[in-house]
């Protein structure tokens, strides 16, 4: 007997095996079912784990769909007629650097007063009364 024989010979002898335990568990009461059920059930992997993926999987499928509904609806809001997009864009006016620093050299930095802001319980409004009129003093000596 040839070397390839003999695997062959044992490869049917496995699937009769094999085939023969499948035919045995159909064959099985519905006792036996029932009892393979319970034991299912008290599985943890069968009563934590299974339920955790499918939320998990699930939670993903609808939160898809959530998020696909908020996204159609700040499209359609956000649309804006042309007319109101023209004028937008002859609204706005490109800026040099050049012209920003002239503004910036026209500010006086070293001429500024700090003043503070009123505390919680102090009343803002006295409290700035209070400054404008320490100011005009000071402006008028």
């Amino acid at each position: 007997m040839r070397l390839h024989d003999a695997a062959a010979v044992m490869a049917a002898t496995y699937t009769t095996m094999v085939s023969y335990d499948i035919l045995k568990l159909f064959k099985t009461s519905r006792n036996s079912i029932v009892s393979s059920f319970n034991k299912l059930k008290s599985n943890p992997a069968m009563l934590y784990g299974i339920p955790m993926l499918l939320l998990i999987v699930g939670g993903s499928f609808g939160l898809r769909e959530f998020a696909q509904i908020r996204y159609d609806a700040q499209a359609k809001k956000t649309k804006i007629t042309p007319e109101v997009e023209a004028l937008m864009k002859s609204r706005t006016k490109s800026t040099t650097l050049e012209e920003e620093y002239e503004k910036i050299q026209k500010v006086d930095l070293d001429g500024w007063k700090n003043i503070r802001g009123p505390r919680p319980w102090e009343d803002s409004k006295e409290s700035q009364r209070v400054q404008r009129e320490h100011l005009s003093e000071k402006k008028l000596e």
